[in-house]
């Protein structure tokens, strides 16, 4: 079936850039499928645009705020158009790091514990033990992240005027610091149901995987599949597919872990789950279902095909 599919991308959120290449990669393969496409780069008249595409859906390749949130979601409920990936409520508690812990948490998904903190704290105190993780509660992509170690640079206490995301955020949330290792699972959603795609380990070149590390070229090495126990993984897809389905998620999710290779299966920690994974040529999703036989094409008409089958959304 021939389609109509209005791609939204861009936007103003930290994630701008990335989304562009989402939606840039995800316009072309609509295209090569078959169906007609309108690229929308999302300003504040946006609804306008959309109105006046009347596309049969919307492909969200939006990244972060408000894409990401519920803003966008909620809109075009309002408008009655349909769309992809999860909608409004999921989205609204997924972005948020706090409101994801009390959904998963209670259901026995391993997460770190931790506590809001006021960003002035910080200037007096330690808020928990080091080494922790501060990181913002509503954001993406590991923009905004600062791990406080005795060595850092941020001082002790952290030094009002160094650089970090206590300059940029109110509040903050600070976790322990889980050591060891990175993996990440997709979940792609749709007919038979949802299945878990693979595990992949992040190894950063330098440094943690942060922003830069996540979408610049050769920063970090992808092992997929990870390199680890068969416990490991089967844990890791068997929360992923948790997470998706407490969370409510439609589409595809990405869910983040940390993993102490020192604990086994009692070393593992869900971080967090992405409604909006990217689609780029470094994006882990894209490369997870190539690892299965898929196609990016064929993701892509995955995601739309359970969007026009999901009337209802969460």
């Amino acid at each position: 079936m021939t389609l109509h599919v209005a791609v939204l991308m861009g936007g103003w959120s930290a994630e701008r850039e990335v989304s562009l290449l989402s939606g840039a990669g995800v316009a072309d393969a609509l295209e090569q499928l078959g169906h007609r496409v309108t690229r929308i780069d999302m300003t504040r008249e946006v609804a306008a645009r959309l109105a006046e595409a009347a596309p049969d859906l919307v492909f969200n390749a939006l990244h972060g705020t408000p894409g990401e949130d519920g803003s966008v979601q909620g809109m075009l409920d309002l408008m009655g158009l349909r769309y992809t990936h999860s909608g409004l409520a999921t989205s609204v508690i997924a972005i948020d790091k706090v409101l994801t812990k009390q959904a998963l948490v209670p259901h026995g998904v391993p997460m770190p514990g931790g506590r809001v903190v006021k960003s002035a704290e910080l200037f007096g105190a330690d808020p928990i033990a080091r080494p922790y993780v501060v990181k913002p509660v509503n954001e993406g992509s590991s923009v905004g992240i600062a791990i406080v170690t005795d060595d850092s640079n941020y001082g002790n206490p952290i030094g009002r005027d160094v650089a970090g995301p206590w300059q940029d955020f109110e509040e903050l949330l600070a976790e322990p610091y889980i050591r060891g290792r990175e993996l990440t699972t997709a979940v792609l959603g749709g007919p038979p149901g949802n299945r878990a795609l693979g595990v992949t380990e992040l190894k950063p070149k330098t440094g943690w995987y942060d922003y830069d590390a996540k979408y610049t070229d050769g920063m970090t090495e992808h092992v997929c599949p990870a390199d680890i126990p068969d416990v490991i993984a089967d844990a890791c897809k068997a929360l992923a597919l948790e997470a998706h389905r407490l969370l409510g998620c439609r589409g595809c999710s990405r869910a983040d872990f940390r993993w102490d290779d020192e604990r086994g299966v009692d070393g593992l920690f869900l971080l967090e789950v992405n409604t909006q994974p990217g689609m780029t040529a470094l994006s882990l999703v894209p490369e997870q279902a190539r690892h299965i036989g898929m196609t990016y094409a064929e993701l892509v008409q995955a995601i739309v095909d359970e969007a026009l089958q999901d009337g209802e959304r969460a």
